[in-house]
């Protein structure tokens, strides 16, 4: 029998790719022809899905990087007399600092595999699917988070200042950011790139996901990214986000490369994210972080994209351990509650014991508190909020058909 896939397609190299199936299962051609008038415009040819365990470890990884950053390796905790540690962190652990002085990476890793994931779990969904899904995936943990922290900054003051009641409430929308309003804790300020980056690729969403679309939404939101800052329109620089856009372009190029294949212009695409990218660190580092420098900062995310590569070109596909999944879920309240919660009780607690062993403490209690925000919080919230949308969404199309 011949199938489908074989037509057109000559009976030696049919034969070649039986023998070859039965020893290894080849990675899927970068183009499929089409017999006929068409031949001359391949198409890629998607690969099959499949869960990726890596990035669900990577994930975390990036998460416990910046903890011990925000915990032992900022500026803030550096200066004298701040009100974490009561003196410069890089004298009471001055190993400790200088490897946690470059745990910031890990927002810059957070956005490339957003866009790798974000693009692999929009694929063939609808923009509804595609809202509830951003809907239940962000609330629920965050909802807990901004509740959790300000319990924690009322009954351990002196860190941190509490909002306003009415700022606490404006954060639970995760809108604050939108209408100048702080953040109850100063980690969520990545949410608002988040948000900027599904508002965008919903357009895409909308129109239906395919290589070329994607690809082109790539080159079009680089380019805004880039015209931004010279052009001074707020409004193009709040809707291209020049300072995060080239990390989540690079993971939309990266999924392209696990779906269909590497090929010179998706390898174009990353390349100009990491100059792009390598620039972002050196500002970030001379506006905000103060202390890392620019060269390790490169390396540790050439590092990172190169591993990532590795994982968009299946050799890591191999690596299935379950634990990972658990890992990957317990990433994202980890990040939402161990900033200003964790540097508040260590101001608390750090001449009580040694200061490494105060955050190796510090971080495992809020691992396990993610783990249980994880099963107790998210699960059972996202599961009615994804009951209560679809309802609703139902209703709307009912009601809609019904006015007609």
């Amino acid at each position: 029998m011949v199938h489908a896939a074989d037509k057109g397609t000559p009976m030696v190299e049919r034969a070649a790719r039986r023998v070859a199936g039965r020893t290894r299962q080849p990675l899927p051609p970068l183009t499929v022809t089409v017999p006929g008038p068409a031949a001359a415009q391949p198409t890629p040819a998607a690969r099959p899905g499949g869960r990726l365990y890596v990035v669900d470890g990577i994930r975390l990884l990036a998460a416990l990087m910046v903890a011990a950053h925000h915990y032992a390796g900022t500026w803030r905790a550096d200066r004298p007399g701040n009100p974490i540690w009561g003196r410069p962190v890089s004298e009471i652990m001055p190993t400790v600092f200088r490897f946690a002085s470059y745990g910031w990476i890990g927002v810059e890793i957070f956005f490339v595999i957003s866009g790798f994931v974000i693009c692999m779990s929009c694929w063939g969904r609808t923009p509804r699917q595609f809202f509830v899904s951003r809907v239940i995936r962000l609330y629920p943990a965050y909802w807990f988070a901004v509740l959790f922290t300000t319990a924690v900054l009322i009954a351990v003051p002196g860190v941190w200042e509490r909002l306003r009641l009415r700022e606490i409430l404006l954060n639970l929308t995760m809108l604050q950011s939108g209408s100048g309003v702080p953040n109850v804790d100063g980690v969520y300020w990545t949410l608002w790139s988040e948000l900027r980056f599904y508002l965008l690729f919903l357009v895409v969403v909308a129109m239906g996901l395919t290589y070329r679309r994607v690809v082109l939404f790539c080159c079009l939101w680089g380019a805004a990214a880039m015209l931004a800052p010279i052009a001074r329109l707020p409004l193009l620089e709040l809707i291209a986000n020049p300072d995060g856009a080239w990390y989540f372009i690079a993971g939309l190029a990266l999924y392209l490369m696990h779906r269909f294949g590497q090929d010179l212009l998706l390898w174009g695409i990353l390349a100009m994210a990491w100059l792009m990218g390598q620039l972002e660190l050196g500002n970030r580092i001379a506006e905000i972080e103060h202390v890392s420098g620019w060269r390790g900062s490169v390396l540790i995310f050439t590092a990172f994209l190169l591993f990532m590569v590795a994982v968009a070109l299946g050799y890591t596909d191999r690596v299935r351990w379950k634990w990972l999944v658990t890992a990957g879920a317990m990433t994202y309240p980890l990040y939402l509650v161990h900033y200003a919660a964790g540097t508040a009780l260590i101001n608390r607690l750090h001449d009580t014991m040694d200061p490494r062993l105060l955050v190796a403490t510090v971080i495992t209690a809020f691992l396990l508190l993610s783990y249980a925000v994880h099963r107790c919080v998210e699960r059972p919230l996202s599961r009615l909020l994804k009951q209560g949308l679809n309802t609703s969404f139902a209703r709307m199309r009912n009601a809609g058909a019904g006015a007609h």
